[in-house]
């Protein structure tokens, strides 16, 4: 009798561990599958099939075990997303091969987290209905995750899944409730879809569900900002110097040659855009270089914004930045820097072991925060972001509603021929509907693009040519209710769905 009950015991916990694993490892490769709903697949459906599978998972186990599935989902997802990383920390950095593909995967067990401790959460505390479960409870928690991954640490909040519908079903909410209210309706959809496989009011979930796809469908229709009926000629070059050789001095002349040749049958535009660092050098070492710059952009009318890098003459301060030449000389210092690419994090701790091993981290400063990232010529106003920045629509919209286009200057030459620029694009598309406005976006290698209003792409280059795209380009006025209310709005609503829950839960208890 014993020995029966034994195997039995035994025969259950080798079921339990066999099922486990199997969750485990659908998990892992439903997260690998929702990378592919980003750009450049843009397949912007799996998120919602891939979320209903994580979150009945979470439904069915326990705190612990949800929050190794979560881990494995996110392990999928980044590992797949950002695998690009380890291509810059190989080729850039001195780093060899295998210690940059340890620092990417390191980058990636720390991402994992967030998904993971969303599930951890979604089950801390039981929540007896499904509908509350599905439909509140977990919208709410994986739309806050992202929301704390896009600014913990200085913020990564790169395969936020809102992204996924910048062209897909959701993208009309962009202008209401930004990315991370757009990931809060996915995950009530995805939530839904659970819930149409029971029994219980399937049909008015059905219909919310439709109802939910239908106003996003309106929404897109929709004109949230003002024409102010001027058009400006604008003109992006692009001029593919590969990164390996830019900032050689002997290829120096590559860059400074070509950009003015790219950019000849454009003076007399309004604005002319060149990429971040276009120019391979500090602006004092190449002062006489710019000066004739300026002196041409003046004469023809045109309003020309240059990258390059500056120093600041009284603490030698080093600044990423823009500067726009043909009018009152105006220059915007990147503010949001990249920890590791422009910056020593914690630079007391980690310097002498990076010293050590020979591995090479810029050291920019941070521009000064107390006035709106605008410049002002050629009677309009210019919202800038440089390069990492644009992923941040907090931090974008504060030069709105001032700004009338927005302009991004990037370099994606550091991650070659990977998802990076794609992915980096297709946020940027996002800031256009988040605020109503043109964006205006300049790289080095590609993809260099034309935004409007709506998130499509009007214009844009081949990548890794020389290349320039130029039309002309409306000016907006007016404010989206995203500008108006930020990402405080959907953080609120996320805070105060989940205190009704547990206030609902203990009313019930």
């Amino acid at each position: 009798m014993k020995k029966r009950l034994f195997q039995n015991l035994e025969t259950r916990r080798r079921r339990k561990s066999s099922g486990s694993f199997v969750q485990g490892l659908l998990s892992l490769c439903a997260g690998g599958a929702t990378a592919f709903a980003f750009a450049p697949y843009e397949i912007s459906v799996i998120p919602f099939i891939t979320l209903a599978f994580l979150f009945h998972l979470w439904r069915t186990g326990s705190a612990g075990r949800a929050f190794i599935n979560g881990y494995l989902f996110g392990l999928g997802l980044f590992g797949v997303g950002v695998s690009w990383l380890h291509i810059s920390i190989n080729l850039f950095s001195g780093i060899n091969l295998a210690g940059a593909y340890l620092l990417t995967f390191l980058l990636v067990a720390y991402l994992a987290l967030f998904p993971a401790l969303t599930g951890f959460l979604a089950n801390c505390r039981p929540v007896r209905s499904d509908h509350c479960f599905f439909l509140v409870v977990m919208p709410s928690l994986w739309a806050l995750g992202e929301w704390v991954r896009s600014w913990l640490f200085t913020g990564f909040p790169w395969l936020t899944l809102g992204y996924t519908q910048t062209g897909g079903m959701l993208s009309g909410y962009g202008s209401l409730v930004g990315v991370f209210g757009i990931s809060f309706i996915l995950a009530f959809l995805a939530g839904g879809l659970i819930l149409l496989t029971g029994k219980d009011r399937r049909m008015s979930l059905a219909l919310t569900l439709l109802l939910v796809l239908a106003v996003s469908w309106q929404l897109r229709a929709l004109q949230w900002t003002d024409n102010s009926g001027r058009e400006i000629e604008v003109a992006l070059v692009q001029g593919a110097v590969p990164q390996e050789i830019k900032w050689l001095p002997e290829y120096r002349s590559l860059s400074l040659d070509r950009y003015p040749e790219l950019t000849e049958p454009f003076w007399g535009h309004d604005l002319i855009i060149w990429p971040e660092t276009a120019v391979p050098g500090f602006l004092h070492q190449f002062r006489e270089y710019m000066d004739g710059l300026d002196r041409v952009a003046s004469h023809s009318g045109s309003i020309l914004l240059v990258g390059l890098p500056t120093r600041d003459p009284d603490n030698g301060a080093k600044f990423n930045s823009l500067v726009l030449l043909g009018a009152d000389p105006q220059v915007y210092n990147k503010r949001h820097l990249v920890p590791f690419g422009e910056y020593l994090p914690l630079k007391p701790l980690l310097r002498w072991p990076l010293d050590m091993l020979k591995v090479s981290i810029a050291d920019f400063a941070a521009g000064a925060g107390d006035d709106p990232p605008l410049f002002h010529a050629g009677g309009f106003a210019m919202g800038l972001s440089i390069c990492f920045e644009a992923v941040f629509g907090s931090e974008v919209i504060s030069a709105l509603p001032e700004a009338q286009v927005l302009v991004n200057v990037s370099n994606d030459a550091w991650f070659g021929a990977s998802a990076s620029p794609h992915q980096h694009l297709q946020m940027a598309r996002m800031r256009a509907i988040e605020t109503g406005r043109y964006l205006l976006r300049a790289t080095n290698t590609g993809i260099s693009a034309i935004i409007d209003e709506k998130g499509r792409i009007a214009g844009k280059t081949r990548q890794f040519e020389p290349d320039a795209v130029a039309t002309k380009v409306p000016l907006f006025t007016g404010s989206t209710l995203y500008v108006l209310t930020g990402d405080i709005l959907v953080v609120t609503l996320c805070l105060a769905l989940l205190a009704w829950v547990l206030l609902f839960m203990e009313n019930r208890a």
